[in-house]
């Protein structure tokens, strides 16, 4: 498949898992590594396209300011390979827990299946909890399949509150919707919240607020993403386990790469 062809099926892949589209971005981008200017252009594609990917944003920022893009590409998808925040998830959760998780949050779902104590409340937010409480089911783990309905109820009853972050920024992050109301639930019953964001989901504030502006629609209600405050989080858990919020912002690595947003190129 030719390079631009690739980005392209690439940037459509919107369902796909995004560390897969993450890597298939990185393995695409190195036909562009010695082309300083179609390798802008290719990657301002990819971040018009996947403006919800913090893990995106952060592979385009590492190869546009790389003195070695082809390095910094294999460096990259190092690094995505040996990302352990599910395992370190996984090891950190609380013996005969309650959980509550929305949807499927791809990293959860890979650690909770790990730990047959715990009982998971799904959420089924974006229609998708169905089918992660009959992944849970067949992995032994105590599964309930909670309608959109009852997160309040779920949440007031629930030991731990694990919610994902698809871009963590120093003051909030992105995450899929009903999170603000699970997170604000928690607070008030006294439930801790954890934030799962794996390896590339740190974003410094010049890398968030331009794709902020982008996912923020007018009507937000109807957004499958929201934008949460940060203040209502307990934890962040990433490769190294759960840390509180201020020491786990300053494992933010992700360059600063304005040319990323000088213009949307569809």
């Amino acid at each position: 498949m030719h390079p631009v062809e690739r980005l392209r099926h690439v940037a459509r892949a919107t369902g796909a898992p995004q560390d897969l589209v993450v890597a298939e971005t990185a393995r695409a981008l190195g036909a562009f590594a010695h082309d300083p200017q179609g390798l802008v252009t290719a990657c301002r594609r990819m971040v018009s396209r996947q403006p919800r990917s913090g893990a995106l944003v952060w592979l385009c920022a590492r190869v546009l300011t790389a003195g070695d893009p082809p390095g910094e590409i294999r460096a990259a998808l190092r690094d995505l390979d040996a990302d352990r925040t599910a395992a370190a998830l996984a090891a950190a959760l609380p013996d005969d827990a309650s959980v509550v998780v929305l949807g499927w949050p791809e990293t959860a779902a890979a650690a909770l299946p790990r730990r047959g104590d715990l009982e998971v409340l799904v959420v089924d937010v974006s229609s998708e909890g169905s089918g992660l409480v009959r992944r849970l089911a067949h992995a032994d783990v105590d599964a309930v399949d909670v309608p959109v309905a009852g997160l309040g109820a779920a949440v007031a009853e629930a030991d731990l509150v694990l919610l994902e972050a698809a871009i963590v920024s120093p003051e909030e992050f992105l995450a899929p919707s009903g999170s603000r109301a699970a997170a604000s639930v928690a607070r008030t019953a006294g439930v801790p919240v954890w934030l799962v964001a794996g390896v590339g989901r740190l974003l410094p504030r010049r890398m968030w607020e331009p794709l902020r502006s982008r996912i923020v629609s007018a009507e937000p209600w109807d957004d499958d993403d929201e934008v949460v405050p940060l203040e209502l989080v307990d934890r962040i858990v990433g490769p190294t386990g759960p840390l509180e919020v201020a020491e786990a912002l300053r494992r933010t690595d992700c360059p600063v790469a304005p040319e990323l947003f000088k213009g949307d190129i569809l």
